[in-house]
C-alpha cells in the first residue's frame, strides 16, 4: 500500500512561521507533524512508499527531511494563488508514483489522539474505500467541512463538501483509504468536473459512483490551521 500525503498548502493562516517553510515539518513535543503521522503509521507493517506531495517553494525543504521509504513530488506552484488544488495534487502524486494498489490518503497537518492503524484495520475489514468521521454539533463549523450522511452500517448515503445546509453532524477530515479499484476514479472524477480545491470534493464525488463506508473516529484530532490553534496543539498533544 501507498500513502500519499499532501503538504503543497502555503499555510498564509501561520504566516511568519510557515512564510518560509512548510507547516507539515512544524515541531510538536519536539518532533516534525509529519514524523508524528508516519511513525504511528509504520507500525501497521504495510506502507511500502510515503509520496509526499509539496509546492515547488517548499520541495527542497521536504528532500532534505525524508528518508529512503519517502519520495518528494513538487507540483511546479509557486504561490497560493496558483496552487493546484488538493484533488489534482492527488491524481499528480498517483501518475507520478504509478500507483497500482491501495491509496491511504491524508493531509499533512493534522495530529491525532489515535492510532491511524485502527482506521486501515477497519477498512480493510470492510473491502471498500473508506474515510473518518467525528460528530460535531457547531453548525458554524460544520459549513466549512464536509459533511456526510451515514446510515447504520457506516456505509455514506451523501456527503457534501462545505454545505450550506449540513444534512447531518458528521464532518469528514482529510484521511481517506481508496481501494485499488477506485484509485483511477480520482482522474475520473476531475474529467467529470468534480471540485478539484477540497480532497473531501472527490470522496463526495465517489459516494455517488461506489461504496464508501466511513469510521467513527475514537478520540479528537488536531487541526493546525492557524497561530493560535499550533499554540494549543503544543501545550496538548499527547503521544500516542
Amino acid at each position: 500500500m501507498k500513502c500519499l500525503i499532501l503538504a503543497a498548502g502555503y499555510a498564509t493562516r501561520l504566516y511568519p512561521l510557515t512564510e518560509n517553510f512548510p507547516k507539515p515539518l512544524l515541531k510538536v513535543a519536539g518532533k516534525p507533524i509529519l514524523d508524528w503521522l508516519i511513525e504511528d503509521l509504520e507500525k501497521s507493517n504495510l506502507i511500502d512508499e510515503y509520496i509526499v506531495v509539496s509546492n515547488h517553494r517548499f520541495a527542497h525543504i521536504f528532500q532534505d527531511w525524508a528518508c529512503p521509504k519517502v519520495r518528494v513530488i513538487d507540483d511546479g506552484t509557486t504561490t497560493n494563488e496558483t496552487r493546484l488544488g488538493a484533488v489534482r495534487d492527488i491524481q499528480l502524486g498517483i501518475e507520478t508514483a504509478k500507483v497500482n494498489d491501495d491509496l491511504f490518503v491524508m493531509a499533512g497537518d493534522n495530529l491525532l489522539s489515535f492510532s491511524l492503524c485502527e482506521f486501515i484495520a477497519y477498512a480493510q475489514q470492510k473491502g471498500t474505500s473508506c474515510i473518518m468521521r467525528y460528530y460535531e454539533p457547531d453548525d458554524k463549523k460544520l459549513h466549512k467541512s464536509g459533511v456526510a450522511e451515514v446510515n447504520e452500517n457506516g456505509k455514506i448515503l451523501s456527503m457534501v463538501e462545505k454545505p450550506a445546509e449540513p444534512k447531518s453532524h458528521w464532518c469528514c477530515p482529510p484521511f481517506y483509504y481508496i481501494v485499488k479499484a477506485d484509485v483511477p476514479k480520482v482522474a475520473e472524477a476531475i474529467a467529470n468536473g468534480c471540485g478539484v480545491d477540497a480532497p473531501g470534493s472527490f470522496i463526495a464525488w465517489l459516494c455517488g459512483q461506489t461504496t464508501v463506508h466511513a469510521w467513527e473516529m475514537p478520540g479528537p484530532r488536531y487541526d493546525i490551521g492557524n497561530l493560535e490553534s499550533y499554540e494549543q496543539v503544543q501545550r496538548t498533544y499527547k503521544v500516542i
